[in-house]
């Protein structure tokens, strides 16, 4: 009880006024859980607002076009979120007469909601006594208690949640969720937390043990693989160009890019223009090949580093259906193709 009423009284003075807060329509909650989904709050802020003036109901969502869908959430990330957003208001709409379900267990069965997401809408938006256990309350709660359990293992995640359980009151689960993954977004913090001025100062056993930067303990580390993608942008007499759509599943499904020579290593300008004069554009009387250097960069992922260079490559021909510059900005590309474009 003391931690709760502690918790509470924190949250109560120091909470972030945001939108999602101020609302328990289970639409806008679930919107900005999966927005918030391995995203920053400030980044994903303008995404919710964005989303929600375009699509003010799930039913909105549901009738959107995938493109215009992925088009919205260029540059947040993990693109498959949007994709599984989409479906899943569609399914919400077609299926269930546009009504969220209203448990854990049936929120449970949504594509994209994990146990996470769904103990969020559950509790914000239905006041169910179900425990939100993520990235902060991990680290709260076993810094607090001082568990060295490794939160990479499946069994650490059922202990916290049943720890969780024991704490969160029964008649107001969703201010106790709010306020633990507010706490451990604010002032819990992952490196160097002002362990000063923190409420829980006296009763911290890692404080009191000096374990705080070595908690919680994640011993399993991601593997990185590096690719080589070499953008090859055409360019006709018209100042045209050529794009394709990435079908293939992994990074960047169903979003837009630009002929792509993938390497084994950083290609080299000989390289990179005998495949486009004998493999990609065979067909176009070449005028020029140029390396944009100054585009070159190495896009970060969670388990892939892109090594990415754009080409230039002006034709003396004219590309047949080419897309010219104005509508090559309706197409939703990544990121970095978003950027190149814009300073193109």
């Amino acid at each position: 009880m003391e931690f709760y009423n502690i918790l509470i009284d924190w949250y109560l003075q120091n909470k972030r006024d945001l939108p999602w807060r101020n609302t328990t329509n289970p639409y806008h909650i679930w919107l900005s859980e999966i927005m918030l989904q391995q995203t920053r709050v400030a980044q994903g802020m303008p995404y919710y607002y964005s989303f929600t003036k375009e699509f003010p109901t799930v039913f909105d969502l549901a009738n959107a076009t995938e493109e215009k869908v992925l088009k919205l959430w260029q540059g947040l990330g993990y693109y498959s979120r949007a994709r599984n957003l989409h479906k899943t208001a569609q399914y919400i709409s077609n299926e269930l007469n546009g009504i969220f379900p209203p448990s854990y267990k049936e929120l449970l069965q949504l594509s994209g909601v994990g146990e996470y997401t769904a103990a969020a809408i559950a509790s914000f938006s239905y006041n169910e006594v179900v425990p939100v256990v993520d990235g902060n309350v991990f680290r709260v709660l076993s810094r607090y208690f001082d568990i060295e359990s490794d939160i990479s293992q499946p069994a650490t995640k059922k202990e916290f949640t049943a720890l969780a359980q024991e704490l969160i009151p029964k008649d107001n689960p969703a201010i106790f969720n709010q306020a633990i993954m507010e706490f451990g977004a604010m002032q819990c913090v992952p490196k160097n937390p002002v362990c000063s001025v923190c409420v829980f100062n006296g009763s911290c056993f890692a404080l009191q043990k000096n374990k705080v930067a070595l908690l919680p303990v994640k011993s399993k580390k991601l593997k990185i693989t590096n690719r080589f993608f070499n953008y090859l942008v055409l360019e006709d007499v018209l100042g045209n160009t050529v794009i394709q759509k990435r079908t293939s599943k992994g990074i960047w499904h169903n979003l837009y890019e630009f002929p792509l020579l993938e390497t084994t290593e950083i290609a080299d300008f000989n390289f990179v223009s005998k495949a486009v004069q004998d493999a990609f554009f065979s067909q176009y009387k070449i005028n020029s090949i140029e390396e944009c250097s100054d585009a070159t960069l190495i896009h970060k992922l969670s388990h892939q580093h892109l090594h990415i260079q754009f080409w230039k490559i002006k034709i003396k021909d004219q590309i047949e259906n080419g897309i010219n510059k104005q509508d090559l900005k309706t197409f939703p590309f990544p990121i970095v193709i978003h950027n190149f474009i814009e300073k193109m």
